[in-house]
């Protein structure tokens, strides 16, 4: 199973972030141990004093493919949530202006947090909102999801199981020890984690 992570996939979030805007999907993995599910309490790590949240759509994927042609990457997922990239951004800054990878800052052990899968209204796929202290809409994302699914199944064979984070809107922010986060599709509840 892997945990498959989309950059910079909302306009505003790249300029809230000075990141110019990506031509191509960017793609970063975080392990297994990354992953958190709805109503597992998680601790503040600390290496990070600026730790914060990111919400995402998630897909799952519900079939094996490699080299996917984008008009038939619907197929490949049917169940979605919502979730959090935690990301401890003064290590990732720090990182970056190193020059050096930053996969500690954003992959590291309890920092994928989803929530319960429901199945996708497919007419509403792109216009749909969803939420954790910031809402956003899927329909102002940069690249589809069939879009992602098609551009990552060239690097990455795409497993029954495997999710997909494609990327966080405008309003990222920083959360503290004994925040509860809540996350949702539309007025639907799919997880909600404690920070310890």
């Amino acid at each position: 199973m892997k945990i498959i992570c989309i950059g910079r996939n909302y306009m505003e979030h790249a300029k809230e972030l000075n990141n110019p805007l990506p031509k191509e999907p960017i793609i970063f993995l975080k392990p297994k141990s990354a992953l958190v599910r709805s109503g597992i309490p998680i601790s503040y790590p600390s290496f990070t004093d600026n730790l914060q949240y990111e919400c995402e759509i998630v897909l799952r994927i519900c079939k094996n493919g490699r080299k996917i042609p984008e008009k038939y990457a619907q197929q490949y997922y049917d169940q979605w949530t919502v979730g959090v990239d935690l990301t401890a951004r003064d290590l990732q800054n720090k990182l970056k202006s190193q020059g050096l990878p930053w996969e500690i800052a954003k992959a590291f052990d309890h920092s994928a947090i989803v929530g319960d899968f429901i199945p996708i209204d497919r007419e509403q796929v792109y216009n749909t909102p969803f939420s954790l202290k910031v809402t956003g809409n899927t329909a102002v994302v940069i690249f589809s999801f069939e879009k992602i699914i098609s551009y990552v199944s060239r690097f990455f064979t795409l497993q029954i199981g495997d999710v997909i984070f494609t990327g966080t809107p405008k309003g990222v922010g920083t959360i503290l020890p004994y925040d509860k986060l809540e996350g949702f599709i539309d007025t639907e509840k799919l997880f909600e984690v404690e920070l310890r």
